[in-house]
């Protein structure tokens, strides 16, 4: 399946315990379907210290995934959330358009 967001697309949450949060998109999961967004979904991980890979150990906060479909994609021009079309362009290439103001996302 196709999925609408890329590594670096900026995002608005949708559903969710952090609903209206905005963040950039870290990681895509194509597999599962998942999407890795900065600053949302963060959870506590309990990490034992390793010195061979330099680590401390502790309570460590990080984000965990979140499904592709409790997120929209923010329009570069008007900031506003929206849904994703495709559209092929003169010189042949597709591009991704938002479907609010129609701005191409593909800079």
């Amino acid at each position: 399946m196709r999925l609408k967001v890329k590594k670096g697309d900026t995002v608005m949450v949708i559903s969710g315990k952090d609903a209206d949060k905005r963040g950039r998109v870290l990681r895509v999961d194509r597999d599962r379907q998942r999407i890795v967004v900065e600053g949302v979904n963060m959870i506590k991980r309990h990490t034992r210290p390793n010195p061979s890979k330099n680590v401390q150990g502790g309570i460590v906060e990080r984000e965990a995934p979140i499904h592709v479909s409790n997120v929209k994609v923010v329009s570069p021009d008007s900031g506003q959330p929206t849904r994703v079309k495709f559209n092929i362009l003169e010189d042949g290439s597709k591009v991704r358009v938002a479907k609010v103001d129609g701005a191409i996302l593909d800079r």
